[in-house]
């Protein structure tokens, strides 16, 4: 009986892990085959090199790059506030705050995480994007500024968690050692901790750039539907992401150019994260440190 149960139990472990492979490689067939019929329309060399992105228009453009550099803007700008705020939310968590604070912040920290993507965007619009005006006065309604800004605030709570669990994992007597060679608070902080644990503050930041790349709801609420190359983050853009919503929201029909355009501009969407992960597996792999 004890090995039937053991034997029940791998068989449903492994039919779980069996699942997540099954899962992706369908997910994989699906945009492979919609994207193949598609560039046998359309040439791979116009999707990489052209500069408009048109193919709801009476005149059909099929370059990635307006939709790309939203993308990335958009990202970049999200990082440019997830990063500092959470590595310093990290480091207040894990070496300054008492274990009594901690406990209280940081769940309350990790409730952003909560909050639905489509309350985030329409607080992009309502409030950031008219509180920025004033600041701001030749800032459009639909802006990749705000949406940038408030994205930053969604993913701060998983660079702030993860970091903060890298550096709890660097051992007590690391810090002994720097605190009897007589460094400071802040000296152990920035030449002890934070580098023991770059490694997973570098995996942190490489999911949370994945996880902005791959939103929808805030750009598509407080972006615009725009797809114009330029790097000018206070007019209307359109992400990869929010051009999907766009032509899946819409009556195009099945089979169309138009609909195999969403599965060209997936697979685009998800080579770029799958590049992204694997790098932070990579640099894991490489830089982790093991402490006994």
């Amino acid at each position: 009986m004890r090995r039937l149960r053991e034997s029940i139990i791998l068989s449903l472990l492994f039919l779980s892990a069996l699942i997540s492979v099954a899962t992706t490689i369908g997910i994989i067939y699906t945009l492979s085959i919609e994207t193949f019929h598609f560039f046998q329309r359309v040439s791979l060399i116009d999707f990489l090199t052209d500069t408009q992105w048109t193919p709801l228009f009476t005149e059909k453009h099929f370059g990635i790059w307006p939709l790309l550099t939203a993308t990335l803007l958009v990202s970049a700008i999200a990082m440019l506030v997830a990063l500092p705020l959470g590595l310093l939310a990290a480091i207040g968590l894990s070496e300054y705050a008492s274990p009594r604070l901690a406990s209280i912040v940081k769940p309350i920290l990790e409730i952003l995480a909560g909050v639905p993507t489509v309350v985030y965007g329409y607080f992009a619009l309502l409030f950031v994007t008219p509180l920025l005006k004033r600041f701001i006065p030749q800032l459009e309604v639909f802006n990749a500024l705000s949406a940038g800004l408030v994205m930053g605030i969604m993913i701060l709570p998983l660079v702030a968690s993860l970091s903060e669990d890298a550096m709890r994992a660097v051992p007590q007597s690391l810090r002994e050692g720097a605190y009897a060679l007589g460094a400071t608070k802040l000296e152990v902080v920035w030449r002890v901790v934070v580098p023991s644990s770059l490694s997973g503050i570098v995996a942190a930041s490489i999911l949370a750039i994945s996880r902005a790349i791959g939103e929808t709801m805030i750009v598509a609420i407080a972006m615009g539907q725009v797809p114009r190359l330029t790097l000018n983050p206070l007019v209307a853009m359109e992400t990869m992401t929010a051009y999907i919503v766009q032509v899946s929201l819409g009556d195009t029909p099945h089979g169309s150019l138009e609909y195999q355009t969403i599965f060209a501009v997936g697979t685009a969407l998800f080579l770029i994260t799958m590049v992204l992960n694997l790098l932070s597996y990579r640099f894991l792999q490489r830089f982790r440190e093991v402490y006994e």
